[in-house]
């Protein structure tokens, strides 16, 4: 069984406050694109309970510690898991604000669930999801929500940017979540996010920001500058997604690619 886990974008983030176990309440709206990994699973006759195998971007872990057999793992201390061949090829980069890890765990608890058969509900498959991380669960439905508390509580929006382009691009910059958070102010917004995104697409650039971008910026010129040449580039909308390092514009038309963007990782199609 093949599968292709998709990236997301995040629009608009605010960080409320900070809370006392350490974390973060945020708010944001997900939205998946198809920027895609490939995940495969097949039976095996090995007497190992998992054979794995990568391609594409360099994983560089063990594969004990990959997301994906965490999630295989998850659900195989409830179920009896014939032993299992498990290939993914990795295109979405990492630290890149996607949520490229949890799309694949995601996709792996749905994939193993219709392989052998499980019977799961999505009310279930999201309650394993979120035990491998906050933003887990998004992918299981796989469709535009409002997310908040630490990102794991959704509702449900009304949302649809098909037919707009979107130019995405990572440049080879690291970002850790205590830099992210390092020179953040919580604050509660004048206006959630989820009544924000109602408004239309060409008053997005005037209400709907990325709270990290304030911390992040100053450090990281080059992302700023990026931002900068999407909307110089005819970009409707601009923003980092997450705390990661990627860049996204959105576009009424597919966006000429510009030649010093190609340096870096770029995808660019429809939404």
């Amino acid at each position: 069984m093949l599968c292709f886990p998709n990236a997301k974008i995040n629009l608009g983030l605010n960080i409320i406050e900070k809370r006392p176990d350490g974390f973060h309440n945020i708010e944001t709206v997900f939205y998946p694109f198809p920027l895609c990994d490939a995940l495969e699973i097949a039976q095996s006759d090995s007497n190992e309970t998992y054979e794995f195998s990568s391609s594409g971007i360099p994983i560089g872990i063990d594969p004990s510690q990959n997301i994906v057999i965490k999630a295989f793992d998850l659900i195989a201390s409830k179920f009896e898991i014939p032993s299992t061949a498990i290939h993914l090829h990795k295109n979405i980069p990492f630290g890149a604000g996607l949520g490229g890890g949890s799309a694949d765990a995601a996709y792996m608890i749905k994939m193993l669930n219709d392989f052998y058969s499980l019977g799961l509900s999505i009310q279930q498959m999201e309650e394993f999801a979120i035990q491998i991380g906050s933003d887990c669960p998004v992918f299981i439905k796989n469709e535009a929500v409002f997310a908040e508390g630490k990102g794991e509580i959704f509702s449900s929006i009304q949302l649809d940017l098909s037919g707009y382009h979107i130019a995405l691009i990572k440049p080879d910059i690291h970002i850790s979540t205590p830099e992210a958070y390092s020179g953040v102010s919580p604050k509660k917004p004048e206006k959630s996010v989820k009544e924000l995104i109602k408004l239309p697409l060409k008053d997005w650039k005037e209400n709907i920001f990325n709270d990290f971008e304030d911390s992040i910026f100053p450090n990281h010129p080059e992302l700023k500058k990026l931002k900068e040449e999407l909307y110089e580039s005819g970009a409707i909308y601009a923003a980092m997604s997450g705390s990661g390092s990627s860049m996204f514009g959105i576009f009424e038309r597919e966006p000429e690619i510009q030649e010093n963007w190609k340096k870096h990782f770029i995808w660019s199609g429809k939404l």
